[in-house]
């Protein structure tokens, strides 16, 4: 007799589609027969430099260790981040990607009985570990296809345990300045947790954007969250963390899984935070791109979001799916954002000059052969 095995898993579980993550080239090229060379990746907000020199530098010295398990405390990465960030090593919790850290934060405050509140247009993984652990997600309406604060501090109730707030915030490349966030966190009770996700933070310059290490001694309940996947260019090597108290760091260290964070992935993580000047050329590439872009938009007449990150999402209409499949045949790769709730969007990943050239060279001729070009 046959078993339907979907029927054997957590209710949570049953109603949940896998996370999308952008296409690869690979697949791309075996889909389309294209050259693997020729084609250009603008779908993951990955960093177009390449890694640091210091980080590979690292990853190669630390492969004559493969045979033996990793530093399960990650005590140099930990050290190399309390010392840049001014924290406490038993404040930061360690992550397979921030990703890892997200799940493990709600599974450690929320269970069946709990409410997450997010924002509409906010990062996908957060739904997705709400309905997987069973508590109730609490979407609420963006504004202006950024975080309403006053409204989602306003949806709180007995039942919340998490807030995610994402700053900036993908995939939109919204965000909220000093002022705001600190008004919110002002407005949460402290026995309701808040996420303030900084995954690319480090794009931010200026002392109007805050800075959730800074807030943590006002507002112990926040957990900030932080990758090595965009800015310091370790996409592949999945290392992300968490800074909060130390209280907090006990409890989700007690549930991180251990080794989960491998050993050729911590010696470039903590290699590269001593690479200030990869660093400073991820972010000028970037301030670059996002000006090449968003004056290609405003030139085919197309509009955008406005972004903080390193990618925006630039509105193609209707046929934003047909526009997306156009611009794979002429091999670029974006990223269709439906999934979000914007289907007439795509995001667009910043890269090296000539990248953005030819892909807004296919754009252009995609959106003529779709017909909403002149």
């Amino acid at each position: 007799m046959a078993i339907d095995y979907q029927s054997l898993a957590v209710r949570g579980v049953q109603a949940l589609s896998p996370y999308q993550p952008g296409k690869p080239i690979e697949e791309l090229a075996r889909e389309l027969g294209l050259n693997p060379a020729e084609i250009i990746k603008l779908a993951s907000n990955e960093n177009p430099l390449g890694p640091s020199e210091k980080a590979l530098s690292a990853a190669r010295k630390a492969l004559s260790e493969l045979c033996l398990y990793p530093d399960g405390n990650g005590f140099n990465l930990k050290q190399a981040l309390s010392k840049r960030l001014g924290v406490g090593m038993d404040q930061i919790t360690l992550g397979n990607g921030s990703n890892d850290v997200l799940e493990v934060i709600t599974r450690c405050f929320a269970d069946v009985d709990s409410e997450v509140i997010f924002s509409q247009y906010a990062f996908a993984v957060y739904p997705l570990v709400t309905q997987a652990i069973g508590a109730k997600g609490v979407s609420v309406p963006a504004w202006d296809w950024g975080h309403d604060l006053g409204a989602m501090a306003a949806a709180v109730t007995d039942r919340t345990r998490l807030v995610f707030v994402a700053n900036p915030n993908n995939p939109t490349g919204t965000v909220h300045k000093a002022g705001a966030i600190e008004a919110f966190l002002e407005k949460i009770p402290a026995n309701v947790l808040v996420v303030l996700d900084e995954a690319y933070c480090e794009y931010l310059t200026g002392n109007e954007y805050p800075d959730g290490v800074e807030l943590l001694s006002r507002f112990p309940n926040l957990i900030v969250c932080r990758t090595f996947s965009k800015a310091w260019g370790l996409a592949a090597l999945r290392v992300g963390y968490s800074i909060s108290s130390a209280a907090i760091a006990d409890i989700l260290n007690r549930v991180r899984q251990p080794f989960n964070v491998d050993t050729v992935a911590l010696s470039a993580a903590t290699a590269v935070l001593d690479d200030e000047d990869y660093l400073q050329r991820s972010r000028e590439v970037n301030s670059a791109g996002l000006r090449q872009l968003e004056q290609a938009f405003d030139r085919m007449g197309l509009s955008y979001i406005p972004s903080a990150g390193n990618f925006v999402a630039v509105e193609v209409g209707e046929q934003a799916m047909g526009v997306y499949q156009a611009l794979l045949a002429h091999g670029v790769i974006v990223r269709p954002i439906g999934g979000y709730g914007m289907p007439r969007h795509l995001r667009v990943s910043v890269g090296l000059p000539e990248e953005n050239e030819r892909f807004i060279d296919a754009l252009a001729q995609a959106l003529t052969s779709s017909g909403l070009s002149d």
